[in-house]
């Protein structure tokens, strides 16, 4: 199994997107998490590390500039989403990624107690 540390430059993003109010608190996250074409579209308008940005673990070992490279997308490439989130946390949870699943835990409880 890979392994993942944490994305500083996701987390700040995130939380700028938090506290811009840039969310969605409700949604059906299997059908909106961006797919394969959605990434490659994003791609080919955006920088790699912008594309980063959405991702809150880094594959250790893996090139940079490739999509190995980046996991734990939180987001639709436009708002953060509360359930992204909560997968990026389940997700790393199950494959004990501690690192990342706190992370999602801290960004989740920042954005929890802005919309309380």
């Amino acid at each position: 199994m890979a392994s993942y540390f944490v994305n500083p430059d996701a987390v700040a993003h995130a939380e700028h997107l938090i506290d811009s109010r840039q969310y969605v608190l409700d949604s059906d996250w299997g059908k909106v998490q961006p797919s394969a074409s959605d990434r490659n579209a994003y791609l080919e308008r955006h920088s790699w590390d912008e594309y980063a940005r959405w991702h809150l673990g880094l594959t250790e070992g893996a090139n940079d500039e490739t999509k190995a490279r980046y996991a734990f997308v939180y987001g639709d490439f436009r708002r953060i989403h509360r359930m992204g989130i909560i997968a990026c946390m389940y997700r790393a949870a199950e494959w004990r990624h501690k690192d990342v699943e706190l992370a999602a835990h801290e960004l989740l409880q920042r954005l929890d107690r802005l919309t309380a």
